[in-house]
């Protein structure tokens, strides 16, 4: 028989941890904690041949997580922090032959016009420094659909600040 509390106890640091590489969102990490819990407790008959439970809630942790991103990617249009996005300036410069100064503003409205997955990997890659393989595994992908993804964002984002150029 497993305690519970127990198990919540040992393991509920690490896994906030563990959460906190694939999210900034606190509350919504502590929702998909609890979420793992509830549902190892209520589907604990039907788990018995799971050896390592640690294991067993990293991985349903990570899960839970990616499915919420899921979830929520068409009812939440800000699901980065904007202010992460707007201090990082390299991000535009990058995608330029000439240097372009935009307004805050118009960072906030270039990236609002990309998707929620091209906007989580621009902010995993140039806000939070994370590597191809960190990004394959936070986003639940294989290594050529982050490549693939990763030059879609790019270059939606030097085709919108080639129409902003023009429009100057």
């Amino acid at each position: 028989m497993i305690d519970f509390s127990l198990l919540y106890d040992k393991n509920i640091d690490n896994l906030f941890a563990f959460g906190s590489r694939f999210t900034t969102n606190r509350e919504l990490l502590k929702d998909c904690i609890h979420d793992v819990f509830v549902k190892f407790f209520t589907r604990k008959d039907k788990l018995k041949d799971v050896h390592n439970i640690e294991s067993y809630l990293f991985i349903s942790l990570r899960n839970r997580i990616n499915d919420e991103y899921r979830r929520n990617i068409f009812l939440c249009d800000n699901e980065l922090n904007d202010s992460a996005l707007v201090s990082n300036d390299n991000i535009i410069e990058d995608t330029m032959e000439q240097p372009f100064y935009l307004a805050e503003d118009q960072i906030k409205q270039l990236f609002n016009n990309l998707s929620p997955r091209q906007r989580q990997i621009i902010n995993l890659y140039y806000v939070e420094h994370r590597k191809y393989t960190d990004i394959c595994k936070i986003m639940g992908i294989n290594y050529q659909s982050v490549r693939n993804l990763m030059h879609r964002s790019i270059c939606r984002l030097r085709e919108q600040v080639n129409k902003m150029q023009d429009a100057v």
